[in-house]
């Protein structure tokens, strides 16, 4: 049993002080000091334009296969025509390892030389290795025309959108690789928003003017994009039914949410019902949100729907799904049965009451403890201003902090206070991602801001707890194995299972690799991969406190 079970956050950084160590925060933001320094800008004219509001998101991904994890920040601009000084930021990793926890992070900003300063007006970002090269790629969602980079190698990206098929013109925001046929190459799922132009905006009014409801323009229907496997995509959004039904997407997940061995699509759409696309196989899926039970809250209303955290909160061996949703409104933990039904379990969880004052954007799980129990933050920020700070004469009323709820038993308990400095910010957070930014076993999180800096929250560590993380490719030299499933074999008798994704959250991209908080578990680990498609192999002997690469053909069957 974890030595800090039981105990609230704020205590545990006391617990250290105690075992002789200096006191110190679990979470320190050191974004400027370790050089990543970045500024969003909304472009804000004064005409409320809804774009301004929502944008933008960030991707962790190792663009150069050196071994850890480079930083891409997503930029606004100004709506209808850029300033060439203002793109999208890439930022390498220069980290020196020292085998030891919180060795000093240091990022330069290569975006010159990589070709990725997109001018377009920046929504959200996916990644992967759409090609099989073994380098991964980056697709960028926008107001506007969408951007596909292909990763050359040698740290240059080109722009192959017309040549591949996969642009968009519309207003998208989440986008995520999956191989929805199990053929072994990358297919692309993009979400789009509403149908909005800059030519006619609705002036709307809360307490003064504000940015309007979504509800108030007819949403975009999303797409479907099959990769051929020869560097072009081809829309199939009519022939795999996901033109039945569509709403203003803001959130998107692959995982197998009915335990058949297909990956399946979740969509979270801001105001309305949310999508749950059931893969039948050849080509074809079905909408079983609403019979599976995750369409509506409890109350059977639709919610803000924003970000996505998937997980297998309860290790029963299936994922549950919380979504973050406006103020006034809750964030929403659906629970599995594990047989494909999902149930409203907010209240139970605890999440109902602290959730409600805040409008959460980037989600995300963080084994705080390592200890196997997976903790939530949420990065907060309205889209309609406060009353409150609107009568401080506050020039951006749409601020709020953000959270993290604690995972104790069956619930969830709010620990925010006691983490460090940078949860006791007030700002308009968008996107988060999450990995692990030193490799030292555990996660960091870099939350974008709306009209404000990056942050970066690099995670302390929680001292002599046990860990193991694994990077899992489709073969030697491939890509990451994206919607494989990685369990441990024989820990603490649960299933104790995570996927590897780098999608969810709020228009960003995560760290592909898994990792497991062990607690006080020390001796060799056996792991099981269900690869897509269904097949399975066995690692054995696995040593902890350490990052393994799994390829597939090299376990045991």
């Amino acid at each position: 049993m974890n030595m800090f079970r039981g105990l609230p956050l704020s205590l545990i950084v006391v617990f250290v002080a105690c075992e002789g160590e200096p006191p110190r925060a679990l979470f320190s933001e050191v974004a400027e000091s370790s050089g990543l320094v970045f500024r969003h800008v909304n472009g804000a004219s004064g005409e409320f334009h809804l774009p301004e509001i929502m944008g933008a998101g960030v991707a962790l991904f190792d663009y150069d296969n050196d071994g850890d994890l480079d930083v891409y920040l997503v930029q606004g601009g100004r709506l209808g025509g850029g300033d060439d000084a203002v793109t999208n930021r890439l930022f390498r990793n220069d980290t020196e390892a020292t085998g030891g926890q919180n060795p000093p992070l240091r990022f330069v900003d290569v975006t010159a030389a990589s070709g990725l300063g997109d001018h377009g007006y920046g929504m959200g970002v996916a990644t992967g290795d759409y090609d099989n090269d073994g380098l991964v790629d980056v697709y960028l969602t926008n107001f506007g025309p969408n951007k596909l980079y292909h990763n050359e190698g040698g740290g240059v990206f080109t722009d192959v959108t017309a040549e591949s098929g996969s642009g968009d013109t519309r207003w998208s925001v989440p986008a995520s690789f999956v191989d929805i046929d199990a053929d072994g190459w990358l297919d692309l799922f993009v979400g789009n928003y509403v149908e909005y132009t800059l030519a006619n905006p609705r002036e709307c009014f809360n307490l003064v003017r504000d940015y309007c409801s979504p509800k108030v323009y007819p949403p975009a229907p999303d797409r479907l994009l099959r990769n051929m496997g020869n560097g072009r995509f081809a829309d199939v959004t009519v022939a795999s039914r996901l033109a039945t039904a569509f709403g203003n997407a803001l959130g998107s997940s692959a995982f197998d949410f009915d335990g058949d061995g297909a990956l399946d699509l979740y969509v979270a759409n801001d105001g309305g019902p949310n999508q749950l696309w059931a893969n039948l196989g050849s080509g074809r899926f079905e909408d079983r949100a609403l019979v599976s039970g995750c369409a509506l809250n409890e109350q059977g209303r639709p919610e803000a729907g924003m970000g996505v955290a998937v997980a297998d909160l309860d290790r029963d061996g299936d994922e549950d799904i919380v979504l973050t949703h406006l103020r006034g409104e809750t964030h929403t933990l659906y629970r599995n049965d594990g047989h494909g039904l999902f149930f409203d379990h907010t209240i139970a969880a605890g999440l109902a009451a602290a959730s409600r004052p805040a409008t959460g954007f980037g989600a995300g799980w963080v084994d705080l403890e390592l200890d196997g129990d997976l903790d939530l933050f949420v990065a907060n920020g309205a889209v309609t201003a406060s009353e409150q700070l609107v009568q401080a004469g506050d020039s951006f009323p749409y601020h709020e902090r953000n959270q993290l709820f604690r995972r104790d038993g069956a619930s969830f308990v709010e620990v925010t206070v006691g983490l460090g400095a940078v949860f006791t910010l007030s700002e308009v957070s968008r996107g988060a991602a999450f990995g692990d930014l030193d490799n030292d076993g555990d996660t960091d999180i870099v939350v974008t801001q709306n009209n404000g800096p990056v942050r970066l929250l690099r995670n302390n560590g929680p001292g002599r707890a046990s860990w193991i993380g694994f990077r899992v490719l489709d073969r030697e030299n491939g890509r990451d194995a994206l919607g494989a499933w990685v369990r441990l074999v024989g820990v603490d008798g649960g299933f104790f299972g995570a996927r590897v994704r780098t999608d969810g959250s709020y228009a960003s991209a995560s760290d592909p690799r898994v990792l497991f908080g062990l607690a006080g578990k020390r001796g060799p680990v056996t792991v099981e991969v269900v690869w897509p498609g269904g097949a399975s192999e066995r690692f054995p002997g696995l040593r902890t406190h350490r990052y393994h690469t799994l390829i597939r053909g090299r376990g045991r069957d």
